[in-house]
């Protein structure tokens, strides 16, 4: 990984830019990726932290939106009742005049893992500008704040995830467990009743 930061390192900004476009274009086994700024930054102090952020989170919704294109190939293998209950919810985000950029901005702003956001929209076919704008605005709030106290926060997680590849797998597999609870909840009867029901969780039909 250290290999990584120096190789890309060396081509400052860009080479920045292209490793945040591959690590969210990635659906799992990819470190967050305010943790690979952060790193950066703390490789080299000389870089301009809002710059940084600025890249970073270009680099991040180019990579989100190539997983979210990629997600999409897979809907066909969704089964009906969760394909339905996808399109309820994106039926009711469009009739939202802000409900993709509000729901994307409050993903992008915390250092949660947005993967499976992405992945549960190219599921929805979602199409909206607002999907990328709220993201890049909430991943340039959160890049700042997060490469700003870099070694308050990057140590802590360090410790916490002391195995590196461990601490990775124990965030997707959470993210994977939320995928399929999202797709499992029956979002009409959420939506017009404000009751919380669940469909029949079988998320895939081979």
């Amino acid at each position: 990984m250290a290999d990584i930061f120096e190789i890309f390192g060396e081509l400052s900004y860009f080479g920045i830019f292209l490793v945040l476009i591959g690590v969210n274009a990635a659906p799992i086994l990819m470190p967050p990726s305010w943790l690979v700024l952060t790193s950066f930054y703390l490789l080299d102090p000389n870089l301009n932290i809002i710059l940084l952020a600025v890249v970073g989170a270009t680099g991040a919704t180019i990579g989100r939106y190539i997983l979210k294109k990629i997600s999409g190939l897979f809907r066909k293998f969704v089964g009906s009742e969760q394909k339905s209950n996808l399109d309820i919810i994106g039926d009711y985000l469009n009739n939202k005049k802000f409900g993709y950029a509000i729901a994307s901005f409050l993903f992008g702003a915390t250092p949660l893992p947005s993967n499976f956001l992405f992945i549960t929209y190219g599921l929805m076919r979602a199409k909206s500008i607002g999907i990328y704008i709220g993201f890049w605005f909430g991943r340039v709030i959160s890049y700042i704040i997060m490469i700003y106290f870099g070694n308050a926060v990057l140590k802590p997680f360090l410790e916490i995830f002391e195995d590196r590849l461990l601490g990775i797998l124990l965030v997707d597999a959470a993210g994977i467990v939320i995928i399929i609870f999202f797709a499992s909840i029956n979002w009409s009867i959420l939506i017009t009743q404000r009751k919380l029901k669940f469909v029949k969780p079988k998320l895939w039909r081979f």
